[in-house]
């Protein structure tokens, strides 16, 4: 292990060092994850509080806004501190720590998006039954599984990546500790380890997008059978937020990820790096709520019971 003092700390380069550039980077940032805060919180705070919305599907939704807020806030912050101070360094066990929880995070919500297509295939293709089989303890207990299969997946990456040799450079060309990039900049002459994980988690990343898409031909194939257009669009608006979500961040991941890598970076992966861990998260509150009328109404009463 004694490679792993080679390097005590690493130098994040996403973005132009200028002065000016700098500070219209953590104005920026800084107005997304202030927007990002508000739109998830208050998505908690509604379903938290509005009885009706207690039902599985709300639950699952409550819990992936905690996800948004958890991914855009392990590299933001930081990024934004960075932009102010002008130091743009980041300690070896600081970049570990950031490398863990933000696969944490992202890993884990790939998996609640994927309970969440089994929520949407129980209620639609099986609805008789949808009360027996997404109970409480089941709900509780797939949430669990989707944090631990997310911890599982985290402690893989990150123990392989940093039981690498960085020696040479330093400099990572992203404005996060990103794993493409700490692969471009190490020494080691193998990276098999982190190659075999890298084809683990792009298995078990299929394994979850095969389950979403048959879950979804299910369920579209019995929409079409449902005799009435008001009915066809009513259970279609359940369901196209949860496949925009899944479709913005599968590609954008897969992009990012599966794309050869290079030391320095095109502005385009810079944008797409972007896109999945600031963009997306704050989207996600308006792509649910402004096609839900369930929460669109709660959102009224909340804000009717705090000002009257």
């Amino acid at each position: 292990m004694s490679n792993l003092t080679l390097v005590r700390e690493f130098i994040l380069m996403g973005f132009p060092a200028d002065e000016s550039l700098s500070m219209l980077h953590s104005l920026l940032f800084s107005l997304i994850y202030s927007c990002s805060l508000m739109g998830n919180v208050l998505i908690i705070i509604i379903i938290t509080w509005a009885q009706h919305l207690h039902t599985p599907m709300y639950f699952f939704l409550k819990n992936l806004s905690f996800l948004d807020l958890c991914v855009i806030s392990v590299t933001v912050p930081k990024s934004i501190a960075n932009s102010v101070t002008q130091d743009h360094s980041i300690s070896f066990r600081g970049c570990a720590t950031q490398v863990f929880f933000f696969v944490l995070t992202v890993a884990t919500e790939l998996h609640l998006l994927t309970v969440m297509s089994f929520d949407r295939y129980t209620a639609i293709c099986r609805p008789l039954h949808y009360d027996l089989i997404m109970n409480r303890g089941l709900c509780v207990q797939m949430m669990a599984g989707s944090w631990v299969g997310g911890f599982l997946v985290a402690l893989m990456h990150t123990a392989s990546t940093f039981s690498l040799s960085f020696c040479d450079s330093n400099v990572i060309h992203q404005f996060f500790c990103d794993i493409p990039q700490l692969l471009a900049i190490s020494c080691s002459e193998s990276l098999l380890r982190e190659t075999v994980t890298i084809l683990i988690g792009v298995v078990l990343d299929s394994s979850c997008f095969i389950f979403i898409v048959i879950s979804y031909v299910y369920i579209f194939s019995t929409v079409r059978k449902i005799p009435s257009s008001e009915g066809r669009s009513k259970t279609f608006s359940t369901c196209i937020p949860h496949l925009v979500v899944i479709v913005l961040f599968l590609s954008s991941a897969m992009f990012a990820y599966l794309k050869p890598t290079s030391e320095s970076p095109s502005f385009s992966d810079i944008f797409i790096s972007v896109f999945y861990t600031v963009v997306e998260p704050t989207l996600n509150p308006i792509i649910y709520s402004l096609r839900n009328n369930a929460m669109k109404m709660a959102a009224r009463m909340l804000l009717r019971r705090i000002f009257s």
